[in-house]
């Protein structure tokens, strides 16, 4: 089989994607003309292959049956993408994986995620970070790495097709679940991961007692723990697991009318309603990915990057926080991307020298910042989880915002001068920014666009060390860091490919 690549309009690549078999399909919106490029598959012989041929899609995996295995245990820590995709690459291997989660499993986990969104409060253990699938499985489920290994890559698509998601994942670019569909994929898995003879025990957090026996068994232990896990994080730093301080992103989540942002994407700036809903419907609603580098300081050459991070076409803010005293958001979007809102972050990166202020807690110095940036959020908006918001035009031109317009964030927001508390150096980056954002898409600054604080968990703050190569602790050689809470990945699919990468070294290791 071969692949023959089409650079077709809209309306000519939704019947051909219809019709036949699609490899790869992306858009490119570059050109004020906009085209689709479509990978379809083809027979020997050049033909087209029907989209509903009966020819596999992949290889299916092959899980072993392990409740009798003699090839040993292996505990994960955390069932996020990168607990639960490596426990089902020991499957294959046929090991045995123990997992334990702090939260709680799906069903539950909607409920308090739903008194969440009603604003009655949070249960710190049940959340949108924590529980089973992890902090993806509620926000967005957007399948994008930029690792180089396209075959992990793929057999990570392929295990998300296997356990539910649809054929999308096997070829978009850009590939996408939604939130109201990846619960029932995370499901899947967990049944799977049982019915093999796997374990899973909830409500079970790594604690000082659980630690020191996993210390003394030395027990294959993969830490998956997430990137908000900061007591775990504090209790390892007690224990001497060695960690440093990294570099992440914080910032703010910005929303704009879907129309609007589908118009500055799509070049349809005098186009009617009309036209623009139909140019949603055959190529989906328009996102973005923006970039920029703003100086550190007038006198300075340095510059630092402030950039769109989660963006969120018809989507939702969500309250994404951990601690009764925090205010945190995200961004998510169902499969149908419907809602009448686009919304991403727009985070300023930071380096540990930004940290300076809590130098004296060590490795654990960026998630010091991190917590005061928060607490600071919640100060200025209304506990339990209404957040500070301000409008974007007001934010940039440093003015308080007499009224609000409408938001997604269910929980609720009330105006505040972020642009005044953020500090720096968050707030004047963003400012900037903006600035230079509006240059390339003129619209961009707009007054119905809402600017809603703080977007600070795009990436954990801390790094737990690790050889490169046996992906080993280098204080603790029983355990395997692992995921975006380890430091090493920064989404669902690096988070997975990490898991692989974590679960194929105890492989190798044995």
């Amino acid at each position: 089989m071969i692949e023959q690549t089409f650079i077709l309009s809209p309306e000519q690549a939704k019947e051909m994607e219809q019709t036949y078999r699609v490899v790869r399909r992306s858009v490119d919106a570059r050109q004020r003309k906009l085209h689709v490029l479509l990978s379809l598959l083809c027979d020997e012989h050049g033909k087209l292959v029907a989209r509903d041929a009966a020819i596999p899609l992949y290889d299916p995996p092959c899980f072993k049956d392990v409740h009798q295995t003699t090839q040993g245990e292996v505990m994960i820590v955390g069932m996020g993408p990168a607990g639960l995709f490596a426990a089902l690459r020991l499957l294959e291997a046929g090991y045995k994986p123990i997992l334990i989660e702090r939260g709680k499993a799906i069903s539950n986990r909607k409920q308090d995620i739903a008194r969440l969104n009603r604003n009655e409060g949070m249960d710190t253990e049940s959340n949108y970070c924590f529980g089973e699938g992890g902090a993806g499985t509620f926000s967005d489920g957007k399948l994008f790495s930029r690792s180089k290994k396209r075959g992990q890559m793929q057999r990570v698509m392929e295990w998300f097709h296997y356990f539910g998601a649809d054929d999308t994942v096997l070829y978009e670019t850009h590939a996408h679940i939604g939130s109201d569909r990846l619960p029932a994929i995370i499901r899947s898995m967990r049944e799977r991961i049982i019915d093999c003879g796997g374990e899973v025990h909830f409500s079970t957090i790594l604690d000082g007692a659980l630690w020191n026996e996993l210390n003394k068994k030395r027990v294959p232990t993969i830490l998956a723990i997430g990137h908000s896990a900061h007591d775990t994080y504090r209790m390892l730093n007690r224990e001497g697991v060695q960690m440093s301080a990294k570099g992440t992103a914080m910032g703010v989540r910005v929303e704009h009318p879907q129309q609007l942002i589908d118009r500055l994407m799509y070049h349809l700036r005098d186009a009617s309603e009309e036209e623009v809903e139909r140019m949603a419907e055959l190529v989906g609603h328009a996102s973005y990915s923006l970039v920029t580098q703003v100086k550190k300081s007038p006198s300075d050459a340095a510059t630092r990057g402030v950039y769109s991070f989660c963006m969120c076409p018809g989507g939702h803010i969500v309250p994404a926080g951990t601690e009764q005293n925090g205010c945190v958001v995200n961004g998510m979007s169902n499969s149908q991307r419907n809602s009448p809102y686009a919304n991403s972050g727009i985070v300023v990166s930071l380096q540990p020298s930004d940290y300076a202020p809590y130098a004296k807690e060590g490795a654990l110095s960026g998630l010091y910042f991190q917590e005061e940036l928060e607490h600071s959020a919640a100060s200025h908006g209304r506990l339990p989880n209404v957040a500070p918001a301000q409008r974007l035009t007001d934010f940039v031109n440093g003015k308080s915002s007499a009224d609000l317009p409408s938001c997604s964030y269910l929980p609720g927001i009330v105006p505040s001068r972020l642009d005044a508390w953020l500090p720096e150096p968050i707030g004047s980056s963003l400012r900037q920014g903006f600035r230079d954002f509006g240059r390339k898409y003129a619209g961009y600054l707009s007054s119905e666009a809402v600017v809603v604080g703080v977007e600070s968990r795009s990436s954990s703050p801390v790094r737990i060390e690790r050889d490169s190569e046996t992906m080993q602790s280098v204080s603790h050689p029983w355990l395997y860091p692992a995921g975006e809470g380890a430091g090493y990945a920064g989404g669902i699919t690096s988070s997975a490919l990490d898991g692989i990468r974590a679960a194929e070294a105890i492989i190798s290791s044995r």
